[in-house]
């Protein structure tokens, strides 16, 4: 399939991805991704284990409750964003750290975890035009913030 330069693989796209989360945590999870994130609550499966599902465009974040679950240290989806300076700094008010990382080159991009510590990646490709000016945009916005502007 490799040396077939018309075949496309076998991917349409990602529909999902699945996070566990300790039973009772459903509240943290719907305020992080439902009123901070603006993601919308969508019907999960019947599972009869608790849980809640999220949707923004075509991704869906499904949170399934497990006994003893463990939040990973590294894994963590990397998510595409429209305006990743407006994110940041809705992110950084409402006081969940963010750490910008520079080493993917074409995007810029951000870490945060959400309040279970679930690590999570922010990306938005790189303007073929904006050089290292856009970050000085996300700094100019994120200090505004510290003003109270």
């Amino acid at each position: 399939m490799e040396s077939d330069p018309t075949h496309s693989g076998y991917w349409l796209g990602v529909h999902h991805i699945e996070l566990t989360i300790p039973p009772g945590a459903e509240d943290q999870v719907r305020a992080f991704y439902g009123d901070l994130l603006g993601m919308t609550e969508v019907d999960a499966p019947d599972s009869g284990a608790g849980g809640c599902h999220f949707r923004s465009g075509d991704l869906e974040f499904d949170f399934d409750v497990e006994v003893g679950a463990r939040t990973p240290r590294r894994a963590h989806p990397g998510v595409l964003v429209p305006d990743i300076d407006a994110l940041a700094v809705r992110l950084t008010a409402a006081g969940v750290a963010i750490a910008w990382d520079r080493k993917f080159p074409g995007y810029r991009r951000f870490y945060a975890h959400d309040p279970l510590g679930n690590r999570l990646e922010f990306l938005q490709p790189e303007p073929a035009t904006a050089g290292s000016g856009s970050l000085v945009r996300a700094e100019a916005l994120l200090a505004e913030v510290g003003r109270g502007a």
